[in-house]
């Protein structure tokens, strides 16, 4: 199939059509607006359905009702609107209902800008809203591999009948890039399953439900969970280790846009005879996290370890757990929407083992 050059938020609404997605509930909100722009042209002419709610609190719960009767639904929305879905991402994690949000994150906190942030890490990976869940956390760093990730993120909601979440930062969302998309028109709905609501005509009832009010039952409920949540840490973890062909001094690790950049500064000074490589989360949630030791540990106990995010150091925290005090890590970050360009990226590699 020949690519077709598209805009990162375009890519991921016709990526969601091509996984099959027919329902999708959302508000505009910058810089995801065109998802929902997309898809309010693009969902009638494969027979779906596109609803712009009153709000991002209205838009997850309507996701609840179109999942809870087995349909493919999708969600988008940006920083803030993403924490007014908080409580609704618990309640589809307690009742076990797959669906994929999209975050394309903007700067903050609070209202904060426009420009594009990787701030939402912490509120992304460790279960802002309340309660002992985790989504599934896919943070592409290009537009094709946001179109390839939508068909995972489908797929990973159905198997593990959980939410899924798409985390990427607005460059994503804004550039255009050419991309190459899986089959033809819609695809394939949900498998048929013995958890939908159908109507319980001839059949014992299904019901949808996150309270418990015996302390027993919770505590059952929450250890299926739990024991859930630790097959996709065994199973479905993903990363990326560039230029660790040859040896290395320097690990930086790094995930979305802030891995674009931190490639090219890493070919730059490597012209210089620097030894780096740089290890990339695929998945934010499950983290990597054996991986990532195995990296560190390539390089023998006195190499270091860069961390470089979009943010004042959220993913941090989980690179030093990998490291479990065996090395210093180092920080480098920006935020406010300001992105580092690869010089200075190259300046800070430099700085420390230059």
């Amino acid at each position: 199939m020949a690519k077709v050059l598209m805009k990162g938020n375009e890519a991921l609404g016709e990526a969601a059509i091509r996984a099959g997605c027919v329902h999708f509930f959302g508000y505009p909100i910058t810089p995801q607006t065109e998802v929902p722009e997309y898809l309010v042209k693009r969902l009638p002419e494969v027979g779906g359905a596109f609803v712009q709610a009153e709000s991002e609190v209205a838009s997850i719960n309507m996701v609840y009702g179109a999942a809870g009767v087995g349909i493919k639904c999708l969600t988008s929305s940006s920083s803030p609107g993403i924490s007014l879905m908080a409580e609704g991402m618990s309640y589809l994690a307690a009742c076990e209902l797959p669906c994929v949000i999209i975050n394309i994150m903007r700067a903050g906190p609070g209202l904060g800008g426009i420009l594009p942030s990787q701030s939402d890490y912490n509120q992304a990976t460790k279960g802002h809203g309340h309660g002992d869940y985790e989504l599934i956390v896919l943070a592409p760093a290009s537009v094709q591999e946001a179109v390839d990730l939508m068909t995972l993120a489908f797929d990973l909601a159905e198997q593990y009948r959980n939410p899924v979440m798409i985390c990427a930062d607005g460059m994503i969302g804004q550039m255009m890039e050419p991309v190459e998309f899986p089959g033809e028109g819609r695809g394939e709905p949900f498998k048929p399953n013995d958890w939908e609501l159908t109507g319980a005509k001839g059949r014992a009832r299904r019901v949808v439900n996150s309270l418990f009010l015996a302390p027993e039952e919770l505590f059952a409920h929450n250890i299926h969970l739990k024991e859930k949540y630790d097959r996709i840490h065994r199973d479905e973890m993903r990363s990326d280790l560039y230029g660790a062909d040859e040896p290395y001094d320097l690990l930086l690790v790094a995930f979305g846009t802030m891995a674009r950049i931190s490639k090219t500064a890493i070919d730059e000074v490597r012209r210089d005879g620097l030894r780096v490589a740089m290890f990339r989360p695929i998945t934010l949630n499950p983290y990597p996290t054996p991986a990532l030791r195995a990296a560190m540990d390539a390089m023998g106990p006195s190499g270091k370890v860069l961390t470089v995010e979009m943010n004042m150091g959220q993913m941090v925290h989980d690179v030093r757990f990998a490291a479990e005090g065996s090395r210093t890590v180092d920080f480098y970050g920006t935020a406010g929407g300001i992105v580092p360009s690869p010089d200075q990226v190259a300046a800070k590699i430099r700085a420390l083992i230059g």
